[in-house]
């Protein structure tokens, strides 16, 4: 395993409610078929042309890049992707002729031969929209000098579906929001962002379910409107989610019912024995809000980020070197989670320790 530590193991601006920034880039290479109407041999030369040109960019990219062939990858690898968020689940339902670059990081990644030739992807902790964006613009202008995308001066960058037209650009904020789904509020605000050309949907996109009162908040429109200009609205809108959601947890944490539960949470989490990822996923939503509150105190950001990734089914999986069973992976889970929360006490008596002796 690597040592560089990646962007979910991260806390970024505003951490309390966004957990990461993400920018999509949807580009094709003129001149080539759309992936639909490509034969496998269409589509492993267009890897291998992304990927010569990755190899030759080398000194100029400020990154480098492993590869990764789906169609040698195991299921659980596939699904781990999509539960680092480095790939969608439409991405690994095929293999034939796909492969994704990530860095070591993870914060930059090419999924090649989707929907279209070049997914190009880069993700910051927090809010980052800015700076994201500059990420992903580098990379796919390095990119185009070799691979010549394709354009149209009225169209703009062109794309299998119709509904990436313009700007291929998806950016997108995974946002904490348990005070306004316990207050019904997440139905109400994603009514009015449609208007807007926004949505708020679960945790991995369209039709999936928002576990942990994890959502992600994206532009729908790519048409008519430049990056620049989708991601201050995105951004505008953004702020006025984040003073919502925090407004309702100051309320909220003033019920003694909501304290009990939030410490409850954390007190199943240190001493479970076996913990189903669903499970999981809603106590560890209640202990994020219990350290935005201020009622859980020595635990980060980062450590709760990076807890919500590891344990993920097939992550889990992956990072044990084992094929695991649905119990064997419950086990697993609450051994891992009791093992990272019990350093993290350890660390604030020795902290505590320290200061007093200090005094």
């Amino acid at each position: 395993m690597s040592n560089e530590s990646k962007w979910y193991e991260k806390s970024g601006p505003e951490s309390d409610v966004v957990i990461c920034t993400c920018i999509r880039l949807v580009r094709n290479l003129s001149g080539v078929p759309f992936p639909a109407r490509m034969g496998k041999a269409d589509r492993v030369a267009t890897e291998q042309k992304v990927r010569e040109t990755v190899e030759t960019e080398n000194m100029v990219i400020p990154a480098t890049f492993c590869f990764i062939d789906m169609e040698k990858v195991t299921k659980a690898e596939a699904v781990s992707l999509v539960e680092r968020h480095l790939a969608s689940p439409e991405f690994i339902s095929e293999s034939e002729g796909r492969g994704i670059l990530i860095t070591e990081d993870e914060s930059l990644s090419i999924a090649l031969n989707a929907e279209n030739h070049l997914h190009i992807q880069a993700a910051m902790e927090g809010l980052n929209l800015e700076r994201v964006y500059q990420a992903a613009d580098q990379l796919e202008t390095i990119l185009d000098k070799t691979l010549h995308f394709a354009y149209d001066d009225s169209l703009g960058y062109l794309t299998q579906s119709p509904v990436d037209l313009g700007t291929g650009m998806k950016a997108s904020l995974l946002l904490h929001l348990p005070a306004l789904k316990e207050g019904g509020g997440i139905s109400r605000i994603s009514a009015s962002l449609s208007k807007l050309g926004l949505a708020l949907r679960g945790i991995y996109g369209t039709g999936t379910e928002p576990k942990g009162a994890i959502y992600q908040l994206s532009n729908q429109v790519t048409l008519g409107l430049s990056e620049k200009e989708a991601i201050a609205n995105l951004n505008s809108i953004a702020m006025q989610i984040l003073s919502q959601e925090r407004s309702a947890r100051q309320e909220l944490a003033k019920s003694l019912d909501v304290q009990d539960t939030v410490c409850r949470s954390l007190g199943i989490l240190q001493s479970a024995r076996i913990l189903t990822n669903d499970e999981f996923m809603r106590l560890i939503s209640n202990v994020r809000f219990g350290v935005s509150v201020g009622l859980i105190p020595n635990i980060t950001y980062d450590e709760v980020n990076k807890l919500m990734i590891d344990v993920q089914p097939a992550t889990l999986m992956v990072f044990s070197g084992k094929k695991l069973n649905p119990n064997e992976r419950h086990i697993l889970r609450a051994q891992t989670v009791s093992g990272v929360l019990k350093n993290i006490a350890d660390r604030a008596d020795d902290d505590n320790g320290r200061n007093g002796k200090e005094k």
